[in-house]
């Protein structure tokens, strides 16, 4: 877009001319207000293409303003619903792992109940081996092998 320019015209002075009948002073007056007229409308011209680009700028900015506000808002849900399933993913992700936690510890305690059982045949068996030894009278070969060596 090529700016217009703007040219501020000057009235324009003409020389008084004095004529002996008097006609010369009517034409000067004449072409006086003929340019008066003419520098009139050119102002009223300019002022009405100035209000012109006024009220257009007016409309951009207004326009630029709303696709502004509108942007703004758009990514703002944007952000929030981001946000909310970054919270939702958040949360499944802690139930998941509190979930693992207690398959441990469930895991850990059928292993310890296990341990605790075999400890308990463990302990049956060598109070039945140790009352046998004592009903025989003989004495445990491990044991021998142990102090024996």
């Amino acid at each position: 877009m090529i700016p217009k320019l703007l040219l501020l015209l000057k009235p324009i002075e003409t020389p008084v001319v004095k004529s002996k009948d008097g006609s010369g002073n009517r034409d000067v007056e004449l072409a006086r207000v003929e340019t008066d007229k003419k520098l009139s409308l050119i102002r009223a011209w300019e002022e009405n293409e100035k209000s012109k680009a006024e009220n257009k700028a007016q409309k951009k900015f207004s326009t630029i303003g709303a696709w502004e506000n509108s942007k703004k808002a758009s990514i703002g849900s944007d952000l929030k619903n981001f946000e909310e399933k970054m919270e939702k993913k958040k949360a499944e992700y802690a139930e998941t792992m509190k979930n693992k936690i207690a398959s441990v510890h469930k895991l850990a305690e059928e292993k310890r109940a296990i341990v605790e059982a075999k400890k308990g045949e463990d302990l049956l068996k060598a109070e039945e081996m140790a009352a046998k030894y004592r009903a025989s009278g003989l004495v445990p070969k491990k044991l021998l092998l142990c102090f024996g060596g």
